[in-house]
This record gives C-alpha cells, structure tokens and sequence, in this order.
C-alpha cells in the first residue's frame, strides 16, 4: 500500500497468527505494543511504590496487571477505531485498518471488543472492592475518548485521565487506599500523556486539518516545543513531588534526572513535520516508562 503508515507487518503477531486472525490482532494494535506498554507503566509505577520491596508480591501483581493492560488497551484501540472509521478512511496513516479498508465488519469488531473487555473483566474480579471501584471509573473515560477529537483541540488531556488511571488502580491494588503521592504520580503522568501523545498526532496534522478532526498537536503547531517543554516540567515536578511525599530515598531522584535528559532528547530533537520522526520519538516513551520504574524501585529498595 502506498503513502505513510505505522503498520508494522513484519511484526510477530502478523507473521505467526493464522491470516483470518491478522486484521483483529491489528485492531489491537498487537503489532504496535508501545500503546500497551504507555497504559501499563502507571500501573507499574504505582504497584512498586506501594509493594517494594516485597519483590515477590510485586512480581505476582505486574504479571497481572500486563495481561489487563493487554486486553483493555486491545478493548480500547478497537473501540476507537469503530467509532472513528469514518475519519480513518480518510486519514493517509490509517486508510489501511481493517475496519476502514474492509477486511473486518463492524459487528465482528463489535464482538471483538466484547472479548477483550471480558478478559478485563476475569482481571478485574482478581482486584479488591475499593480497586475495583476505582478501576471501573475509568470506564467512562475510556468511552468518551474517541468523541474528544470532534469538540476539543484537547483531546489528548481525556487520554492522559484514561491512559493513566492505573496510578490509582494499582496502589490501590496493594494497599485499599489512595495517597497523594499516588496521585501526583498519576497527574505527573496525564501530563507526560500531552507530551508523548502530542507528538503523535503530529503525524496527522495535515489530514486532521482537512477532516475537521482535533488535537494538541493543532493547537500547538505556532510553538510546539515550548508547549511540550512546559508538559515535560509539569510532569517532572510531579513525579519529584511525589517522591518527596513517598520518602523514596535519593537515588529515585537521580533516576529522575536521566528521566528529564530522556524528554529533553525528545523535544529538542523533534522534527514536528517529519512523520516516521514523530512516530520514533513517540515509540521512545517505552525507554522513559522504564527508567521511571527502576527509579523508583530503587528508591524503594532497602
């Protein structure tokens, strides 16, 4: 197929998976994991703040939470595209999906999506009452996102509240409470979501505009690296802060550092108009998840 896409079809799931099955793992976005490693770091975060060092116990709960992260960003990608199909036919990066370029029907991706959500649902029962209240919260969220683009240039903010939720949902996994640090944490990430997520739809500006579609990126374009810049800060103050309210020891705030060096690589670098540029930095969000998870590991660590 001709023009710029992110498919990766040289992807395992593509190569291995029977062809019948292909179009739904895309649907997934399986190919794509990035996405499902963004939606599973808060939960990551949140869980060894409020588990380390019970490595053990930690272990247990971030294989949990993978396979949830697996199916609900599964749920929530093919979700999307159903109520965006319409645009995406239109968009040069995602004409090829399989609902907008027809190798999937829209009921079958309706069913799809029911069994993934239904996988989150086994994940959610393993949860105690208070987190599996917090994590059905989410659930609005995750519905009203993909309506955001058409009424806002600040869809993006609805992302970050969805994609972050696991902040919450995984100290109050481990511990049947909240604290402020978590949810500094979770707002350090919302705000991390603006950076990573604006670069993304960078990828989109030019269709965007014609189809009448959304987006920080639009709403940014005269100075798009001081906005993301100011994102980047808000973020990293968060983060400190809720360390601080942790008492993670001084190492966390060194692994914090290599996280600012990591957002100012990409913001610096950012060539906003380059589009298999904007997908590489904002694939190199994985690299910034980690270093926060060692960070604050390490900061937990006795």
């Amino acid at each position: 197929m001709g023009g710029f896409t992110d498919i990766n079809r040289r992807h395992w799931t593509l190569r291995h998976l029977p062809a019948w099955a292909q179009p739904y793992g895309r649907l997934s976005r399986w190919d794509r994991p990035i996405g499902t490693w963004l939606l599973l770091f808060p939960c990551w975060w949140s869980v060894t703040l409020a588990a380390a060092p019970d490595w053990a116990r930690l272990a247990g709960w971030m294989a949990i939470f993978a396979v949830g992260a697996l199916a609900m960003r599964g749920a929530g990608c093919t979700w999307n595209d159903i109520v965006d199909r319409k645009i995406d036919a239109q968009v040069e990066r995602t004409r090829s999906r399989p609902l907008p370029s027809g190798e999937v029907k829209l009921k079958n991706a309706l069913a799809w999506t029911a069994i993934q959500l239904a996988i989150g649902a086994v994940i959610l029962f393993k949860l105690n009452k208070f987190a599996g209240g917090v994590a059905l919260c989410s659930m609005i969220l995750v519905a009203i996102y993909p309506s955001m683009k058409r009424f806002t240039f600040w869809p993006q903010v609805i992302l970050g509240l969805a994609f972050n939720w696991g902040a919450l949902v995984g100290y109050a996994t481990i511990t049947e409470t909240l604290s402020w640090a978590t949810v500094l944490l979770y707002f350090g990430g919302v705000s991390w979501t603006l950076v990573y997520d604006t670069i993304y739809a960078m990828q989109d500006q030019r269709d965007d505009a014609i189809v009448g579609v959304r987006s920080t990126a639009r709403r940014f374009a005269h100075a798009p690296r001081r906005w993301l810049a100011a994102f980047a800060l808000l973020a990293l103050a968060l983060w400190g802060l809720s360390g601080l309210l942790a008492h993670l020891k001084p190492v966390y705030f060194a692994g914090l550092l290599l996280v600012a060096l990591h957002l100012g690589w990409q913001i610096a670098t950012l060539k906003p108009d380059d589009q298999a540029d904007c997908l590489t930095k904002f694939r190199a969000n994985e690299y910034l998840g980690w270093l926060l998870l060692i960070a604050i590991a390490a900061g937990r660590a006795v």
